[in-house]
């Protein structure tokens, strides 16, 4: 078994079991891409079984912090089929599911998606590349499901030294699925859609905006970087007469005007405006137009912490043009799921585009991922999507102090 052995005072995140070492916290050693070798603290004590990756700035990914256990076939079918057994307990109301969320669940680098009955995973590090035979068989084997898709195609396995890979590992035929949301179905494509197909951490949340847009009587909303329409089938469900939905792929309005038809709301006042979302604020703004309910769901800014500056700047503008185009007592759902913005600083830049839009909001819920994708207490990282719900105020803000 090869060995990594880290610098001295180094060893106190893994003592406090967060699964990730730095490139800079090692000494010495090391193995080939996804090894799995022993970490030890300088004096020589283990610290945990990882997987080793020569390319990555994470040159180890934990698997265990028992020195007993051994990392083999049977230990990632055990991972597998807790982390499958979890997702039965917490009776999650569709068959889209996120099975297995990476790090959350003991797997670092791998993510499986449950869309009826096709799998969706992600091999996206050098240890799980490496068991992807194991942990496939482990995870049909946990739920009974022959279509397995691949959609290792982020670009995060280029850190990793790992080609992009796509396609069926098991089973085959069509790409396109429909899945129960609640009370809806949403289409999607699983060699064709965003990450493994769909955004099912938003679930939860596109059930709340209907419960908000009914409860505040929202005619009219506006649903920014809409992707595939759930919100905007959140929207109508919740009484709303009137959507407008934004995004800068034609497919991707394609889709969430298939969502709407599917959902019985092919008659509905719907438009579908292939577009910027920040130009088109500016251009409904200068038109003198007003939403009763705005979503702001855009993609990932900052990937990493280096990148939040410039990310801060982009979220701030959006927030700003959408709180000055929602009408008094308007409801803003806006969101961040970038990795580098954590919720603090999120609420600042809201906060921020607030003062700079002269508006006052009153914060009415926080918003994060489905329970599927859980956070594990020592690994805060994982948090990565956060959200606000806000009301405007009425009356306009006062002017900033000089």
């Amino acid at each position: 078994m090869k060995t990594v052995v880290l610098r001295d005072g180094k060893e106190r995140s893994l003592l406090r079991r967060h699964p990730w070492v730095f490139e800079g916290s090692v000494h010495k050693g090391g193995g080939d891409s996804g090894e799995t070798v022993r970490v030890q603290a300088h004096d020589g004590s283990f610290l945990a079984w990882g997987a080793f990756s020569p390319r990555s700035l994470i040159r180890v990914r934990a698997w265990s912090f028992d020195e007993a256990e051994r990392i083999v076939a049977a230990f990632f079918g055990r991972r597998v089929q807790s982390a499958v057994a979890l997702r039965a307990r917490l009776a999650v109301a569709s068959d889209g599911v996120r099975l297995v969320h990476g790090e959350a669940d003991g797997l670092p680098g791998f993510i499986a998606d449950r869309y009826a009955d096709t799998l969706s995973v992600q091999f996206l590090s050098a240890g799980a590349e490496r068991w992807r035979g194991a942990i496939v068989d482990a995870l049909v084997a946990a739920t009974g499901l022959t279509r397995v898709y691949e959609r290792s195609d982020s670009g995060v396995r280029t850190l990793e030294g790992l080609a992009e890979r796509t396609g069926w590992l098991r089973g085959d035929g069509v790409t396109e699925v429909v899945i129960r949301e609640h009370d809806w179905q949403l289409g999607l494509d699983v060699a064709e859609g965003h990450k493994t197909g769909f955004y099912l951490d938003q679930r939860d949340n596109r059930h709340l905006f209907a419960q908000w847009v009914r409860r505040l009587g929202c005619a009219r909303v506006l649903n920014c970087y809409c992707y595939t329409g759930g919100f905007s089938v959140a929207a109508l469900a919740g009484g709303a007469r009137e959507v407008v939905s934004v995004d800068s792929s034609a497919p991707a309005l394609q889709r969430a005007r298939d969502n709407l038809a599917r959902n019985g709301f092919a008659d509905a006042d719907a438009q579908y405006v292939d577009a910027d979302v920040n130009q088109l604020l500016r251009d409904r703004l200068k038109a003198g137009e007003s939403f009763d309910a705005i979503v702001l769901d855009p993609p990932k800014f900052a990937p990493t912490a280096s990148h939040a500056d410039r990310a801060a700047r982009a979220y701030k503008d959006i927030n700003r043009l959408a709180l000055k185009l929602l009408a008094p007592g308007g409801l803003l759902f806006t969101f961040s799921c970038s990795g580098g913005i954590g919720a603090e600083l999120f609420h600042k830049i809201v906060a921020g585009a607030g003062l700079d839009a002269g508006v006052n909001a009153a914060i009415v819920q926080r918003l994060e991922a489905a329970c599927d994708h859980p956070t594990t207490i020592e690994f805060p990282e994982g948090e990565y999507l956060k959200g606000l719900a806000l009301i405007k105020s009425a009356q306009p803000a006062p002017p900033a102090p000089a």
